[in-house]
């Protein structure tokens, strides 16, 4: 098969195109899946950049996201069959054998879901890491419910423009950080009722406005550093603040405290990395549940931009110069 490796650490000159051995099921819950299509993430980048979470199995194949078809399942896998298009969040840390830069990748079945019917294979393979992130996000961390508000910073990034639309569907309502006039009328489509220009207002501030003075019940912080700061005064008291990023070194927790905040980090990577069959079994009904939204039009997913699968050194470069809108996908097949 043709596949991405990443032969050790560095800039995108270490991504390179190669043919290798078609992986084979080891396992009874595993499943082999030919590879249509491949999300790219920013979590690839920094992998690529300071190596995998399995420094042991080099080089190796990035990429989490896949979306396919399929081939053959192990003896204890019951929910699919082959020919079953499937979509989900797996792989690409550095474990052997399933990265989705490739033309086929073992899949651990508790993670995948049935694709949505709704949804071609490019389309699937942007969704799986941002709808896990932004539905534990907002539902397992800061318990989001109706009526609420939530401020969602880079509300037209990859996890925010899906967050924006799991926060309405719930009943919440949302403001958001964007940068541009384009990116503001995007999410407004998408349902964000506060849009906030950061660049050319206080957001903190502007959110204080907006509720009264009281702050938002939840915020989603995927941007880190002096925003998880500035952040912390536009939650309410005994409000929720969940960040994706590593607390900042210089991190306001005098603040935090006198505000008495529940602060969250979201690490969507955990049961992979941890190998927890519980994250596994949550991540696959997460994706079960969020393909029913898709089919009943309640959820959409953007994708910036489809490039072929030995550009992916090419998809590196544009997340790294920032500022995207929706998601890049690479097509595998």
């Amino acid at each position: 098969m043709q596949a991405v490796f990443m032969t050790r650490p560095g800039g995108t000159e270490v991504l390179e195109m190669r043919q290798a051995d078609k992986p084979a099921i080891s396992g009874d819950h595993q499943m082999l899946v030919r590879i249509r299509a491949a999300g790219v993430n920013p979590i690839d980048t920094k992998l690529r950049g300071r190596g995998t979470y399995f420094p042991e199995h080099m080089p190796a194949i990035l990429g989490c996201d896949g979306a396919g078809i399929v081939e053959a399942v192990g003896n204890a896998v019951d929910r699919f069959r082959p020919g079953d298009e499937v979509y989900y969040c797996y792989g690409g840390l550095g474990q052997p054998d399933c990265g989705n830069y490739a033309e086929y990748a073992v899949v651990d079945a508790a993670y995948a879901a049935h694709k949505p019917a709704s949804l071609d294979f490019t389309a699937a393979a942007a969704a799986p890491l941002v709808l896990i992130t932004a539905w534990e996000s907002l539902f397992n961390r800061a318990g989001l419910q109706l009526g609420q508000t939530v401020l969602i910073h880079a509300g037209a990034g990859g996890v925010g423009h899906v967050a924006i639309q799991l926060a309405r569907i719930a009943g919440a309502e949302i403001a958001t950080t964007v940068s541009s006039g384009e990116k503001a009328a995007f999410v407004k489509k998408l349902g964000a009722e506060k849009i906030i220009r950061y660049r050319e207002e206080n957001f903190t501030t502007a959110v204080l406005e907006w509720t009264g003075g009281k702050g938002v019940d939840a915020a989603l912080d995927t941007v880190g550093g002096d925003t998880f700061n500035r952040t912390i005064p536009a939650v309410r008291h005994y409000g929720h603040l969940v960040t994706l990023l590593q607390f900042p070194d210089d991190a306001d927790w005098k603040m935090a405290r006198i505000r008495n905040l529940h602060i969250s980090q979201e690490l969507m990577l955990t049961p992979m990395i941890e190998g927890l069959p519980d994250g596994a079994r949550h991540h696959g009904s997460i994706l079960e549940r969020c393909a029913r939204l898709f089919d009943e039009k309640k959820l959409s997913v953007s994708v910036a931009d489809v490039l072929p699968l030995a550009e992916a050194a090419e998809a590196h470069r544009r997340i790294e110069a920032g500022h995207m809108t929706g998601k890049l996908v690479l097509a595998v097949s």
